[in-house]
């Protein structure tokens, strides 16, 4: 399953850059992160809890960024172990842009593949959920670095 997204940040494309690459930002803005931990270079061990229609796990996994090409955009590749619950696997590429309008464009194109009890409950509802909760977490990126640059600003 495919999904793309995109959002306009009232900041500096070195500003998103910045935040796109900062453990404390990221797991501020992945819905139902537990736990975001630094494992090496460009990767992270993260625990998240997530609910997709009545299957609720916590999944372990990892999150490798590659293809750096600071400050236009990166790849993520993720995965995670839910138990039971099954497994999720993801990939993004994430571009950003000068916005016409002044900001920064982000724009994400992300692939998701699930297996196990998630795989059961139906491709139209992993979508969706899938769906929401990229969203979800670039809206919170979005808030969190509009806020960051207006607080740098009014500190001027």
């Amino acid at each position: 399953m495919e999904f793309t997204g995109s959002q306009t940040i009232a900041a500096t494309r070195e500003q998103v850059w910045k935040g796109l690459n900062d453990a404390a930002v990221l797991q501020a803005c992945v819905p139902g992160c537990e736990e975001f931990v630094a494992g090496g270079d460009d990767e992270y061990k993260a625990v998240v809890v997530a609910s997709v229609g009545p299957v609720k796990a916590r999944f372990k996994g990892t999150l490798l960024l590659s293809e750096r090409d600071g400050p236009n955009g990166y790849r993520i590749a993720g995965q995670g172990e839910g138990g039971i619950a099954g497994f999720g696997k993801m990939t993004a590429t994430v571009t950003l842009a000068d916005a016409e309008e002044g900001g920064t464009l982000l724009t994400y194109v992300a692939e998701a593949q699930v297996g196990g009890k998630l795989a059961q409950i139906g491709s139209r509802l992993v979508t969706s959920v899938a769906n929401k909760l990229a969203a979800e977490f670039f809206k919170r990126f979005n808030t969190t670095m509009s806020a960051a640059t207006a607080d740098a600003d009014t500190a001027h």
